[in-house]
């Protein structure tokens, strides 16, 4: 293997690594996108959805979040997002990528005890 490589390889560990610290801390969460969105000459293959603040929930129910409602989730993932997805992006995402946004955006609203973690 060229040194190239080892270095390309090493940079994908630590990049695998620390996507791993941002899911298990609780505050962010990695997803790769099952369809990339096409932003003009952008591809965005993966976004990462941080923990929102109490002011970032006004106008959602919690309980459609929790059960993962479409809108609730359209309109959370555009303020939750990096790069911050347009609303339009948010609704145009393939079914899988949404369920996966909302399963980690629910999550975020769980306690840690109820995600069996300790304080």
């Amino acid at each position: 293997m060229s040194q190239a490589q080892n270095a390309t390889t090493a940079a994908d560990k630590t990049a695998d690594i620390d996507a791993d610290k941002t899911v298990a801390d609780g505050t962010r969460a990695t997803i790769a996108l099952d369809t990339p969105i096409v932003r003009g000459e952008q591809r965005i293959d993966e976004i990462v959805l941080r923990k929102p603040s109490a002011g970032e929930l006004r106008g959602v129910n919690l309980a459609d979040v929790l059960q993962m409602q479409t809108d609730a989730l359209i309109k959370l993932i555009p303020r939750l997002s990096q790069p911050s997805l347009t609303e339009h992006e948010a609704r145009q995402m393939d079914p899988a990528d949404l369920v996966q946004c909302g399963s980690d955006i629910a999550g975020f609203l769980l306690s840690k005890r109820a995600r069996g973690e300790t304080a």
